[in-house]
């Protein structure tokens, strides 16, 4: 049994137009030391699935169909007081804005403790100063920075006490949602290495959001592509980068730069984005697809599998 499964899930959104389908139809599976990548652009449903792993959807938000798994239990069937137990304690989050997630008013360290005692407020006061020491340690914060507050830190040093936060509990899962946003490269660079570190030292499954394939392909076991809802392509790292099948997984793959003689052609998408509130029945990157045919437009898509660890939702693959 895999530590998370979700099947068939279907998010959407009500707005004044109608119910805006963010999510549709997404299936897939997280086995523990095992990191899946979830990427694709802005608006294309990979913080909603996040948000709706921890049932933390905003109010306008809900569940269409579908299950969330989570060892064996779905997490849409539990009450609201055994859902709270399973945030931080079980699953995790780092949030994708460290500059927003911690309060100003509040030491670091302070914010830190506040997880272990909501959860743990047995714990003496000793303890949780240990346990935190011993957070700040692994994220490589200096212990004499634990009681300083957020606006001393640098961003690197704001999200790695995130990172400590979210390790608090010693959690089974954590969900990285764009946890590199607005840092440099070489921060940015750390950052990856850290959660990879982490993730590997203490088996924790993991899903890492990105809008960066390349970032994804550096501390992701497998890979997930996400359009308009639609998972489009979905596998091992290896067989997504180096046999990329869904024409969009191709565009983005060519679409980060290299330092190799000239540089790069950037591949751009033409058109816009589909309309999620009144969809096509078809594929939702048919405007936007250099290999489109009228049928694409209408009929209903099905995934074809191009390898049991690899499958891409396009019908032109069948």
């Amino acid at each position: 049994m895999a530590l998370l499964e979700v099947e068939d899930l279907s998010i959407g959104y009500q707005t004044d137009q109608g119910i805006l389908h963010a999510v549709e139809g997404v299936s897939f599976t997280v086995d523990r030391g095992r990191s899946l990548g979830l990427v694709g652009e802005s608006g294309c449903g990979k913080t909603t699935l996040g948000m709706a792993i921890l049932r933390l959807l905003p109010q306008n938000g809900m569940v269409l169909k579908g299950r969330i798994l989570f060892e064996g239990r779905n997490l849409l069937e539990l009450d609201a007081e055994a859902m709270r137990r399973i945030r931080w304690k079980e699953i995790a989050i780092i949030f994708q804005a460290a500059m927003n997630a911690l309060n100003p008013v509040h030491r670091v360290a302070d914010q830190v403790a506040e997880v272990i005692l909501t959860h743990e407020p047995e714990t003496p006061r000793e303890v949780v100063r240990v346990r935190v020491e011993a957070l700040f340690d692994q994220v490589g914060i200096p212990r004499s920075r634990m009681w300083d507050y957020p606006h001393h830190y640098s961003g690197g040093m704001k999200q790695r006490a995130i990172i400590a936060m979210a390790l608090a509990l010693n959690p089974k899962f954590m969900i990285a949602d764009e946890p590199t946003t607005a840092l440099d490269v070489i921060v940015q660079d750390q950052i990856l290495k850290e959660a990879k570190r982490i993730q590997e030292a203490f088996d924790i499954g993991m899903i890492y959001i990105s809008h960066d394939i390349a970032v994804v392909a550096e501390v992701c076991h497998d890979i997930g592509v996400l359009y308009g809802g639609h998972l489009v392509e979905y596998g091992d790292r290896e067989s997504v980068l180096d046999t990329p099948l869904h024409p969009y997984t191709r565009m983005l793959l060519a679409s980060f730069l290299t330092v190799k003689g000239k540089a790069a052609k950037v591949s751009q998408a033409p058109g816009d984005s589909p309309d999620l509130v009144h969809p096509e029945p078809g594929c939702r990157f048919y405007e936007r697809c250099r290999y489109a045919k009228a049928a694409c437009r209408l009929e209903p898509l099905r995934y074809v599998a191009a390898s049991p660890t690899h499958r891409v939702l396009c019908n032109r693959c069948a």
